[in-house]
């Protein structure tokens, strides 16, 4: 069910993002953007390559800066990074000359955590992502998918009250990608957060997320949101391919087909320009 709590997390109000390219031109990423999340919400977006999603997301993450408009998380501008946000990226961004545990506790060090604080977390965060007996392993000795468990502990260590994901379980075998879909949404539900999801796969948004807002071909826009709070996928145990989820996912494609299009022409254009 969608977490009606009344209270906006986050506020995008005419988002626009231009970025400059040699020689003196620039290309137009994001225009206009206008939407809200609400607090605890779990929202996915979506949308063809290169429409601007995970650029939109780094803007709320305060990693770029908008060119025009403004966005608000909890009634604040946006101005840089700051503790109430915590990322995760497709990538997993480790650290490989440290253990997964040192790699969790690295920023709670840079933060001068008091040690015995940081110690506490870190044990925390190992059970909470079922890493007991990994602690001690490097990243190269790790799956894929013990690789991102250590990533998103490391972004929860923090405590952010919004956790942005861009493609977090893309570059994940299948069977992984559903093991670690069904630990954030168990995580979700125990750490109350915000999450803003970027992913290229609908069907996963639409398992994940209680709302998809759909972004055209670039420059991104919203073209479309679509409540998915009514989609039971998981069951405790396992996603189930339901009757309303099969329904909800073919109307999102049938709303993003025309953008994926869209975004392929000037894929094809482009290849016959430099050609």
């Amino acid at each position: 069910m969608l977490r009606e709590t009344g209270l906006t997390k986050i506020r995008a109000s005419g988002v626009t993002k231009r970025f400059a390219i040699e020689p003196k031109g620039e290309v137009l990423a994001v225009a206009g953007v206008d939407f809200e999340v609400r607090e605890n919400e779990f929202l996915a977006i979506v949308g063809p390559s290169g429409c601007g999603k995970s650029t939109f997301l780094y803007m709320v993450g305060g990693f770029l800066d908008v060119s025009e408009g403004e966005i608000l998380v909890n009634g604040k501008p946006v101005r840089g990074p700051g503790p109430d946000r915590g990322i995760v990226f497709q990538h997993f961004a480790l650290f490989p000359w440290l253990t997964a545990k040192r790699n969790i506790l690295y920023g709670l060090e840079e933060r001068q955590t008091p040690p015995a604080e940081r110690e506490r977390i870190a044990e925390e965060l190992i059970q909470l992502m079922g890493l007991s007996g990994f602690e001690h392993a490097y990243p190269k000795q790790l799956s894929g998918g013990m690789k991102q468990r250590v990533a998103i502990a490391r972004t929860l260590a923090f405590d952010p009250e919004v956790l942005l994901m861009d493609e977090p379980f893309g570059a994940l075998d299948a069977q992984t990608r559903a093991m670690m879909q069904a630990e954030l949404l168990r995580i979700w539900n125990q750490r109350k957060k915000t999450v803003l999801f970027v992913t290229h796969d609908v069907h996963e948004a639409v398992c994940l997320a209680e709302r998809v807002v759909i972004m055209t071909a670039r420059p991104g826009r919203i073209k479309a949101a679509v409540d998915t709070s009514d989609v039971h996928a998981w069951d405790g145990t396992a996603f189930r391919e339901s009757r309303e989820l099969v329904q909800k996912v073919n109307q999102i494609w049938d709303l993003l087909r025309e953008e994926v299009a869209a975004a392929q022409r000037v894929v094809e254009a482009g290849k016959l320009r430099d050609g």
